[in-house]
């Protein structure tokens, strides 16, 4: 089997409501979507996404997606979409970095291995727990009343588990913690996303403070270093998120103890292949996991699923699903939805949802052998 074509598709997004991070520093109203077709000899075709949260969230551009796929696309015509292992090494042989570029073609040729085994990604990749996954809500920073509305509007949508967005402002991030925590209904995971939105002072005070509540932090400062630096003199739980980029940043984190969890967002760390690696060393260290799609439609949260369900269900805290916060569908209602407040692995093979390509408009570029 070999790749003969490649179409790329740019389509935009719009979110249902404005989105602010962190301390209001940064908002956006719509995500730039690409989306690649990759036939081969055989007739199977595969699927892929990639989509930033926004522009100047992290190094990752929507555009440059596409300006990637075509610097690429050379390199992985003609091969086996079937040897994933090959495939990565051929991208990263004509693109150094930019792992965020290479996410969508992955993801289509982990589609296409499934398609030709027969089974869902999960299961080629030697998972598949069938346990549905708690879906986590994304709750912008905003004031402890506006907070309090989309918690419960999650709420009435079945949500169990939350990303609370703070940083910026130690007073308002210690109430709008507190106040939350004084709402929080059994059983619900709650994790306070801090979007590197803290300098090491702030990141002290708040933890300190919150201390008595043990509740968990995601991303408190910018860089590993950073956090390095604040966990002696702290108690609070750790996720990494941002700052976890390659399997060296994996290695670090595990072996500096610098998180008791991991938030892999796979269109950051360069799709499912690469995002192995981390879960095997996030589970070898005795570290948890959410698992996340960085943004995107239905195609995204399912390859999160995927891999989600290739971790043991103790280790799973939650998947980070992007549906429910955009306005159009691009695959009718298929795929995994929202069934109160969790998603279902799929049993097609492959990925298990394709969109429509009707909805996609024309091709931004095609490249074929």
């Amino acid at each position: 089997m070999k790749i003969t074509r490649l179409s790329v598709y740019h389509v935009d997004l719009p979110l249902e409501h404005p989105y602010w991070l962190s301390g209001g520093r940064l908002k956006f109203d719509v995500l730039d979507a690409t989306l690649v077709k990759v036939e081969t000899d055989s007739g199977l075709t595969g699927w892929g996404e990639g989509t930033p949260w926004g522009h100047t969230y992290v190094p990752a551009h929507g555009p440059g997606i596409r300006a990637g796929i075509q610097t690429m696309a050379p390199f992985v015509l003609a091969l086996d979409p079937r040897r994933v292992l090959e495939v990565e090494r051929a991208m990263d042989t004509a693109l150094p970095g930019h792992l965020y570029a290479k996410s969508p073609i992955d993801m289509a040729c982990w589609d296409i291995a499934g398609q030709a085994a027969g089974v869902p990604i999960a299961d080629l990749m030697g998972g598949g727990s069938r346990t549905p996954r708690p879906i986590a809500s994304s709750v912008g920073a905003k004031t402890v009343e506006e907070t309090r509305a989309v918690i419960e509007r999650y709420r009435n949508r079945g949500y169990v588990a939350h990303s609370v967005k703070i940083g910026g402002d130690v007073e308002r991030d210690i109430a709008r913690v507190r106040d939350v925590e004084s709402i929080r209904r059994p059983g619900e995971i709650v994790l306070y996303d801090v979007n590197r939105g803290w300098t090491r002072q702030q990141a002290l005070r708040v933890m300190t403070a919150c201390a008595d509540l043990g509740v968990m932090f995601e991303q408190p400062c910018e860089s590993l270093d950073d956090i390095a630096a604040i966990a002696p003199r702290h108690a609070a739980s750790v996720s990494v998120d941002e700052s976890l980029v390659t399997v060296q940043d994996a290695a670090r984190i595990a072996r500096d103890g610098l998180a008791e969890v991991f938030g892999i967002k796979l269109n950051r760390v360069g799709g499912l292949t690469k995002a192995a690696r981390m879960r095997d060393i996030a589970l070898a260290h005795g570290i948890d996991m959410f698992v996340m799609a960085t943004g995107g439609s239905v195609l995204a949260d399912t390859e999160a699923l995927h891999l989600a369900a290739t971790i043991p269900d103790p280790n799973c805290h939650a998947v980070w699903a992007c549906q429910d916060m955009i306005t159009i569908d691009i695959a009718s209602g298929r795929g995994p939805r929202n069934r109160d407040g969790h998603l279902h692995l799929p049993e097609t093979p492959g990925l298990g949802v394709h969109p429509d390509e009707d909805a996609l408009g024309d091709p931004v570029g095609v490249y074929s052998t």
